[in-house]
């Protein structure tokens, strides 16, 4: 595991971190108690990173997390939620300074700190990232003392170049993995130059690429894989990253022939997305303690070759680009 700054803030972070969507909802039956396992291992590894959300299980995820941060002594980690999908319809108008101080005093409450360490809007509709107010907003409570820094969750590169044009803005969260690989370019150019944190988010393509899912794989009712497969319920980008599902199988394929022998393809994902500088952070999702663990040991892996970056490129460029690059 290797640890760094988080951008301009006073954090060091784990290269991986924790994604608690999985341990909220939203994947499946998924207990309490293999919930809490998962973020226990990972914690045990060493990552110092949490990610959730107060909409994750209407709040369960982030009680999950202070139930097991509570019970652990030494070095808290830093934990990042975020707000403004609880806001129904969700629209540009709903992002008002009271409606979000509702939702950062119910986190506040959740994960039973006084202060949290970092707010992100939720992937808002674009239109608020053109409300200056909205940013004031979230200066004004940091000068409060109830968050200590705030970011932005986006869907689009374009959202995240407008949200770093704030000063205040510390973090990007977006979609960056082998199939959705357009940030690598302006953006991260940007976040660089700014020294803006960029959190690395749906790094498997919602498990496409841990080379686990067949074309017969069924997924439960209450599982994204299942109910958002064509955007019914959220952005259609947020599940098996925007891919076609048959077209993501057969580039997994693909990609399984460069993975090196003695790692999983899972952690071979994780691994090319720490080949960018830019990024701080990646958040794998667990549903339990192995899978946990699995995550956590990818940054042990060896840089990956010139050669295998190139190839990984081609099939991206050949497979799936048409499908995702000028979308997101």
């Amino acid at each position: 595991m290797k640890y760094h700054s988080f951008g301009r803030m006073p954090f060091t972070v784990s290269n991986i971190g924790f994604g608690a969507w999985q341990i909220g909802g939203s994947w499946g039956e998924i207990s309490e108690a293999d919930g809490r396992a998962a973020l226990t291992a990972a914690l045990d590894a060493g990552i110092t990173f949490i990610d959730t959300a107060d909409v994750y299980g209407d709040g369960r995820s982030e009680k999950i997390i202070a139930e097991v941060l509570a019970e652990r002594s030494g070095e808290r980690p830093m934990v990042a939620t975020k707000a403004g999908r609880r806001l129904s319809p969700h629209v540009a108008d709903g992002y008002t300074k009271a409606n979000l101080e509702g939702f950062i005093d119910r986190s506040l409450a959740n994960l039973k700190v006084e202060c949290l360490d970092l707010v992100q809007l939720h992937c808002p509709p674009t239109e608020v990232l053109y409300r200056q107010e909205v940013f004031e907003g979230l200066a004004e409570m940091q000068a409060a003392g109830k968050i200590a820094g705030y970011g932005v969750s986006v869907e689009k590169v374009e959202e995240a170049l407008k949200a770093i044009e704030y000063p205040g803005v510390v973090s990007i969260q977006i979609i960056y993995n082998l199939f959705r690989q357009r940030p690598d370019h302006l953006f991260f150019t940007e976040a660089r130059r700014k020294n803006v944190a960029v959190i690395a988010r749906v790094p498997l393509a919602s498990g496409l690429l841990s080379g686990k899912i067949k074309a017969e794989t069924q997924f439960a009712a209450d599982d994204h894989r299942n109910f958002n497969r064509n955007g019914e319920a959220f952005d259609v980008g947020e599940t098996f990253a925007g891919v076609p599902f048959e077209v993501g199988l057969q580039a997994v394929e693909e990609v399984r022939t460069l993975v090196p022998e003695g790692a999983s393809m899972a952690a071979f994902a994780l691994r090319w997305i720490l080949m960018s500088d830019a990024v701080t952070v990646v958040i794998p999702g667990a549903r339990n303690a192995e899978q946990a663990r699995g995550n956590a040991a990818a940054a042990d892996l060896a840089p990956l070759s010139a050669d295998v970056m190139s190839a990984a490129r081609e099939i991206y460029t050949r497979l799936i680009k048409p499908h995702v690059h000028q979308r997101w």
